[in-house]
């Protein structure tokens, strides 16, 4: 067993690497451009939503308040002729790409936090590499990867979409594995 204390490079620098990964993947790389669409008729449908006095909050549409309203003639029309879908609306304003990186960061370092808390009891000190890599990277890709599974399955995200976050998460595991396993005290 390590001391969880004996681990914060690991935390620290894992959570760095992970964050400087992520911004290559979405500013550099290309793949992910395609993953979000222009509303047909933008300034149209955006003046109707001002005008309808939208607050920031997410939507689904059409909206039913129970299961009952749900299965009612009235509403099975709507579904049927759509849209259906679910919608989120930010705040008025541009986005505040400081705070949401903040944030990222802070997750990035919960997520090495964690993943340290449960290499600490499972790895001896000096322990094999391969064996330090296998627990962490696995613990760092549930957290960044497969969690990403629940958008397709409830949020109707592409699944293209959902495998590149998944994709991106494996990566991020792997790094996260590859430095705590490095970093590992001896």
């Amino acid at each position: 067993m390590v001391a969880l204390s004996a681990l914060w490079l690991p935390i620290l620098l894992s959570a760095i690497i992970v964050f400087i990964a992520s911004s290559i993947m979405h500013t550099v790389l290309t793949y992910h451009r395609s993953d979000c669409h222009q509303l047909p008729e933008e300034d149209k449908l955006l003046g109707a939503l001002r005008a309808a006095g939208l607050q920031r909050g997410l939507y689904l549409f059409p909206y039913s308040r129970d299961s009952k309203e749900m299965k009612s003639p009235a509403m099975a029309e709507k579904y049927k002729q759509g849209p259906v879908g679910m919608m989120t609306v930010f705040p008025s304003g541009l986005p505040v790409m400081p705070k949401f990186l903040g944030m990222w960061f802070g997750y990035c370092l919960i997520v090495s936090y964690f993943v340290a808390y449960l290499t600490s009891g499972t790895g001896a000190p000096g322990a094999a590499y391969v064996a330090i890599f296998r627990v962490a990277g696995t613990a760092a890709f549930l957290a960044y990867g497969l969690g990403q599974l629940s958008n397709g399955i409830w949020k109707g995200q592409a699944w293209g979409m959902t495998l590149k976050e998944v994709s991106d998460g494996l990566v991020y595991g792997l790094l996260t594995g590859a430095t705590f396993a490095y970093l590992w005290p001896r």
